[in-house]
């Protein structure tokens, strides 16, 4: 197939600048610690030696080898998103963890990423001194990125429109996206993946809204929907 020829191409030169600079890695990491601060201070909770092990787990977590997507870069994203959202939130604490914790399990050939990621959280959130209550939400905020229906809870809306805005990404961006996650499923056959990758896509399509919350919805749904359908028709195309 030209077009998965082509999307080979893509990953190896996605791969070759995947590889930073060590000034580029310093970058991301501060950014990443500082962030790290920021969740720490809005639960309440003083730096320590555990809570920088703990950092320093998620983060390598992140870097796993097997992320083309599901990485530290998708991870500041959604922090770079999240930024401006920060207000709306009504626990903004458990969000901001829920955010670190969401992708923290990623097998690529397992179902149970999320779970395993919610319990992860709520273990972790325990173990910080965060009460029951508090860690039972981050878990059910994890959970809520499994996307098997639309959030109702308004932090949950939040962070799932915060995880899936990359549909609404600059083209480049989101083909780059799309690159990524072919490159999670290699070991997919392409026919297989044309098929299950464009029935994915198309779900999001046809909801009557991609984002619940109005503040994502007016910035990014339209580009979403663009993206979409430029994707599902090239998925489908080659498909035959």
């Amino acid at each position: 197939m030209i077009e998965f020829a082509w999307a080979r191409c893509q990953c190896g030169d996605w791969l070759r600048r995947r590889q930073r600079s060590p000034m580029d890695n310093a970058a991301a990491m501060g950014a990443l610690h500082a962030q790290w601060r920021e969740t720490c201070a809005a639960l309440g909770l003083a730096e320590s030696p555990s809570l920088g092990a703990l950092r320093e787990q998620l983060i390598a977590a992140y870097s796993e080898a097997h992320r083309h997507y599901h990485s530290t870069q998708h991870l500041l994203e959604c922090f770079a998103q999240w930024r401006p959202l920060r207000a709306l939130a009504e626990r903004p604490g458990e969000v901001e963890l829920a955010l670190w914790f969401h992708d923290a399990v990623y097998a690529l050939r397992a179902h149970d990423n999320e779970a395993r990621s919610a319990d992860w959280a709520k273990a972790s959130a325990l173990r910080m001194g965060i009460g029951d209550m508090s860690a039972s939400r981050i878990r059910a905020l994890v959970m809520a990125t499994v996307h098997s229906a639309e959030p109702i809870d308004h932090d949950a809306q939040l962070l799932v429109d915060v995880d899936l805005s990359i549909l609404g990404a600059m083209p480049a961006r989101f083909d780059q996206y799309e690159t990524q996650i072919r490159m999670e499923y290699a070991w997919v056959a392409d026919a297989d993946f044309l098929i299950g990758r464009a029935r994915v896509l198309e779900g999001f399509l046809a909801r009557p809204r991609i984002f619940s919350t109005d503040a994502m919805y007016r910035r990014l749904e339209v580009a979403a929907r663009t993206n979409l359908e430029r994707s599902i028709a090239r998925l489908r195309s080659n498909a035959g």
